[in-house]
């Protein structure tokens, strides 16, 4: 856990604010591109597990880890972290771990057009 965002915060705008001086264009743009990648990451990271691809599993987490650190997304963030060390021919632990992220990116979906929107 970093310093300074709360636990229950699904995007830590204060974190993103350090990297945008708090632009609110700029920020919705981050966030937009970051939405976009996470549901793409996800939507691979299905066909990496059907494929028990341990190679691009963890590349595809590490990823998707760094990118939701970077924006402050530290739930997700973490999730990845997880996640990133599973083996994917590990079926039913790769399958839940997926789900949690999953889970985790459909939160940071809800949050980021709920911003968009604001």
């Amino acid at each position: 856990m970093g310093f300074g965002h709360m636990p229950g915060d699904v995007v830590d705008l204060a974190h993103l604010a350090r990297y945008t001086g708090g632009d609110a264009a700029l920020n919705a743009e981050i966030l937009r591109l970051f939405d976009n990648q996470a549901s793409e990451l996800v939507v691979q990271l299905k066909s990496i597990l059907d494929a028990r691809d341990a190679k691009s599993w963890k590349a595809a987490v590490h990823t998707l880890k760094g990118a939701a650190r970077g924006i402050g997304a530290f739930g997700l963030g973490d999730a990845a972290a997880a996640a990133e060390p599973i083996d994917p021919s590990d079926t039913n632990v790769a399958a839940a771990a997926l789900q949690a992220l999953e889970a985790k990116t459909d939160q940071v979906h809800v949050f980021i057009q709920a911003y968009l929107a604001a």
